[in-house]
C-alpha cells in the first residue's frame, strides 16, 4: 500500500521562502513521476511541478524560476522549495504519484497525500 505525507507548510510573508516534504512509503519504485498539484478555495487542482524517475522536472509556468522541485532517493521523499511567494500562491498544496508518463495531467496521479496549507499573507 502506498502512503504519501506531505509537511511544511504554513503561513508566510509575500517574497518569502516554504519547503514542502512528501515522504512517501510502500510501492515507491513503480512511479514513473512525482508531483506537486495546488488547489486554492472555489478553484480547481492545478498541476505545479513534477519529477520523473530519471530527475526531469517540470513547471507550470506560473512558478517557473520561483519553485524548485527535488527528490532524495534514499529517504523516498520529495521536495518542493517555493521562494519569492505570492499571495496567489495560497493553496492546499497536494504531493501525488503516477505510474504513468502522463505526468501533467491530474487523473493520471492515483496516490495522493492529504494535503498541507500554504498561506501566504500580502
Amino acid at each position: 500500500q502506498v502512503q504519501l505525507v506531505e509537511s511544511g507548510g504554513g503561513l508566510v510573508q509575500a517574497g518569502g521562502s516554504l519547503r514542502l516534504s512528501c515522504a512517501a512509503s510502500g510501492r515507491t519504485v513503480s512511479f514513473y513521476a512525482m508531483a506537486w498539484f495546488r488547489q486554492a478555495p472555489g478553484k480547481e487542482r492545478d498541476f505545479v511541478a513534477a519529477i520523473t524517475r530519471t530527475g526531469s522536472t517540470y513547471y507550470a509556468d506560473s512558478v517557473k524560476g520561483r519553485f524548485s522541485i527535488s527528490r532524495e532517493n534514499a529517504k523516498n521523499t520529495v521536495y518542493l522549495q517555493m521562494n519569492s511567494l505570492k499571495s496567489d500562491d495560497t493553496a492546499v498544496y497536494y504531493c501525488a504519484a503516477t505510474m504513468s508518463g502522463h505526468w501533467r495531467s491530474l487523473n493520471q496521479y492515483s496516490y495522493w497525500g492529504q494535503g498541507t496549507q500554504v498561506t501566504v499573507s500580502s
